[in-house]
């Protein structure tokens, strides 16, 4: 496994100070961000999952922690439109460049709007994909919001 990828790129050229943490993907993992907490001994809620979906029929990017689900109506409000849906796998695919279960914010294909759930700020350090299957950063929550140039928000249920 590479632990180059176009997130780590991304991160490096913008001067975030992180570290890079493999652990053994699970292909079958119901909640592939829960599976990486438990691997990585981490608690979930220092574990961000990456989410696609669209406001209003735009893309949008989210982060949150594992453990939590995002609230579609809070959302869209965090964008300042009126509805909110998941994207299809394949669209957040072709959209990000990554591969689902390997989504990172960080370098993506075609930038969007990006969000983070505004509670994981409060933590020292996080985890977000690293842009493969089986590969997390961790970084201070701030400097990942400072990277994306992503609004805080409340975003889960």
């Amino acid at each position: 496994m590479s632990k180059i990828t176009r997130a780590t790129q991304t991160l490096s050229k913008a001067g975030v100070a992180f570290s890079v943490h493999a652990y053994d993907y699970d292909p079958n993992a119901e909640r592939v961000g829960l599976q990486a907490a438990e691997a990585l001994g981490e608690d979930p809620c220092r574990v961000l999952k990456t989410l696609m979906a669209e406001v209003d029929g735009k893309p949008v990017c989210c982060v949150v922690p594992s453990d939590r689900e995002v609230s579609m109506k809070k959302l869209a409000a965090a964008f300042g439109g009126k509805s909110a849906a998941m994207m299809k796998p394949a669209d957040a695919e072709r959209l990000t460049g990554y591969h689902v279960g390997g989504i990172s914010p960080f370098g993506q294909k075609k930038l969007v709007p990006t969000a983070i759930e505004e509670a994981a700020l409060a933590e020292a350090q996080v985890y977000i994909n690293g842009g493969q299957r089986g590969l997390q950063v961790r970084l201070a929550p701030r400097d990942a919001q400072s990277a994306l140039k992503a609004i805080a928000a409340p975003l889960i249920a």
